[in-house]
């Protein structure tokens, strides 16, 4: 933090210029991912380093009963490919105090939001709805009351009564107020890697996770789960809907999306056997979850169907590439 301003400020990036990772860009089916994956990829992006590095643990996505992994990056992967250590932090103080000090450290915190103060969110949740969601703080202005923040595709800044509310400055917390969930990202955890250094690395980490991807196809067990639910979405309101089609195929189809493009990224054209079905998928989710919209039955069949059939096919590819 300079003399001139309060700005405590990580990177030194503006959002009026500031360019996101061709991983949010607006082609992408997918171009947004969930809340913390997108954070930490513009966070990765913007200290320099390269976030599709870090995208091999994907082939560990699995249907877990009612829904998808809510996937995010390995703290170890980060740790062993970039030196970037997250952990919990303890919020005791009031929290653009701890900002403030940590930025001035060199070192940021992700911190869950609610939605209803964040500017960017202004086609859904801004002044809607009450929504967590994950942060990542690039700059913090305690005296003027202004946050730069990634969130989503980009970075953003809000200001004013959105910062008052954001940190419960106005309105004020009440006895039955919960304190965020906050985690403290360091940079200064080990070597950061490049180029040549930086694909092996992340090679190494594909192969162990390829190696523990699930036992059993996780599209057939989202066939039979999903068969299941139909009638109930079929009855169930729009809410209910939204919130099933973003934990299931919105979250497969983003995460397959992101493994092709790391696949592409380690081995380029040599992954066009891999990165083929993996786009079945993610066109398949997005067919899928437009059909679930419609809130009317049909057989499930078929669609999932074809969907574990490339997922059989992405990974006989990916084995032998990895």
């Amino acid at each position: 933090m300079s003399a001139t301003t309060t700005l405590a400020t990580l990177f030194g990036c503006d959002p009026r210029t500031y360019r996101p990772h061709a991983l949010h860009a607006h082609d992408r089916v997918y171009a947004e991912t969930n809340c913390y994956m997108d954070v930490l990829i513009e966070l990765l992006h913007a200290r320099g380093d390269e976030p599709l590095a870090v995208l091999g643990f994907l082939a560990r996505m699995d249907f877990e009963g009612d829904q998808w992994t809510f996937f995010k990056p390995p703290p170890e992967d980060l740790d062993a490919l970039f030196g970037v250590d997250i952990h919990e932090m303890q919020p005791y103080r009031p929290l653009p105090e701890q900002i403030e000090e940590q930025l001035c450290a060199g070192r940021t915190i992700i911190v869950e939001l609610d939605a209803w103060y964040l500017p960017d969110t202004a086609s859904s949740s801004y002044r809607n709805e009450h929504v967590k969601t994950s942060v990542a703080i690039e700059a913090i202005d305690r005296a003027g009351e202004r946050l730069r923040y990634f969130h989503n595709r980009s970075l953003h800044e809000l200001a004013g009564a959105d910062y008052r509310g954001a940190f419960a400055i106005d309105p004020p917390p009440t006895e039955t107020t919960l304190p965020p969930y906050v985690e403290l990202v360091r940079f200064d955890a080990g070597p950061r890697l490049a180029e040549n250094d930086l694909r092996v690395a992340a090679r190494a980490l594909l192969r162990r996770h390829v190696q523990r991807r699930p036992l059993r196809n996780p599209f057939a067990a989202f066939g039979e789960r999903l068969a299941a639910d139909l009638p109930a979405l079929v009855d169930g309101d729009p809410a209910t809907y939204h919130a099933y089609a973003f934990a299931t195929g919105r979250m497969a189809g983003a995460a397959f999306e992101l493994f092709a493009a790391h696949l592409e990224w380690m081995f380029g054209a040599s992954a066009a056997a891999a990165v083929e079905p993996l786009r079945e998928i993610v066109a398949g989710c997005t067919t899928l979850s437009l059909k679930l919209a419609r809130r009317r039955p049909f057989d499930v069949g078929p669609a999932l169907a074809a969907l574990a059939d490339a997922w059989e096919r992405a990974f006989v590819a990916v084995d032998a590439l990895a």
